[in-house]
């Protein structure tokens, strides 16, 4: 079980730069496996192209490494958010040019029309601005409680994106691949946002209706328009 959670951290990681959501080793992805309690994720400035079965990195839920290199120094903000989202299996992190531009601006993203509506529920949430303390001690953990406090009254599962304030995007999904999926539409929707901001300035979000339905479509118990955008999302996390 845990060779093929390792796997599939490695291919998911092996993913972002072949997607354009990174450079260099700008982004990282970790599963976890709630059943034998381990997180797996890239090591810290580790090439995507040299992660390997021995120095992918195993940590326990309490962030002790059990196998292979330093884990990265966004360990912290993924073991908050699995701690509090329990139907979270995986999560992305990138520096995705488009997503990170409205996080920049500390600007939520409208769900400005059907794109949107299809993957994420209302708008993708910038959560508050960290406060100095928050920063100066332990500001990846900090960040990860940032994240969990933006989504106090809103599901997870209905809209798995955020946008920390002058950082950038994080996405969460049932298994790596959705996960990884979730920040492609991300970014394709924040550059899509942007371009219709500059084309009409005041363009109004889609409407309420229009929005359940895409939304409701595709999720929920009563969808009845399934895909498998991501492919490989049918192998789930162990």
């Amino acid at each position: 079980m845990l060779k093929d959670l390792k796997k599939l951290v490695i291919e998911g990681n092996r993913e972002l730069p072949k997607l354009g959501l990174v450079k260099y080793s700008w982004g990282n992805v970790s599963g976890i496996s709630r059943s034998l309690g381990v997180i797996v994720i890239k090591p810290v400035g580790m090439p995507y192209e040299e992660l390997t079965m021995e120095n992918i990195s195993v940590v326990d839920l309490k962030g002790k490494i059990l196998e292979g290199g330093l884990p990265s120094v966004d360990l912290p903000t993924h073991m908050e958010l699995y701690r509090a989202f329990p139907e979270c299996n995986a999560i992305v992190h990138t520096h995705s040019t488009y997503a990170t531009m409205w996080a920049q601006a500390c600007m939520s993203l409208p769900c400005f029309g059907t794109t949107h509506a299809d993957y994420f529920y209302r708008d993708v949430p910038c959560t508050r601005i960290l406060r100095d303390d928050e920063i100066t001690d332990g500001y990846e953990k900090e960040t990860g409680k940032v994240i969990v406090e933006t989504f106090n009254g809103r599901n997870p599962s209905h809209t798995p994106a955020v946008l920390v304030a002058n950082h950038g995007p994080f996405t969460w999904g049932k298994d790596v691949f959705d996960a990884v999926h979730k920040s492609v539409v991300l970014e394709e929707t924040a550059k899509i946002a942007l371009g219709m901001r500059i084309i009409n300035p005041s363009a109004l979000q889609i409407g309420e209706n229009m929005m359940e339905k895409h939304y409701f479509r595709k999720h929920g118990p009563n969808a009845y328009f399934i895909n498998d955008d991501h492919g490989r999302g049918r192998v789930s996390n162990v």
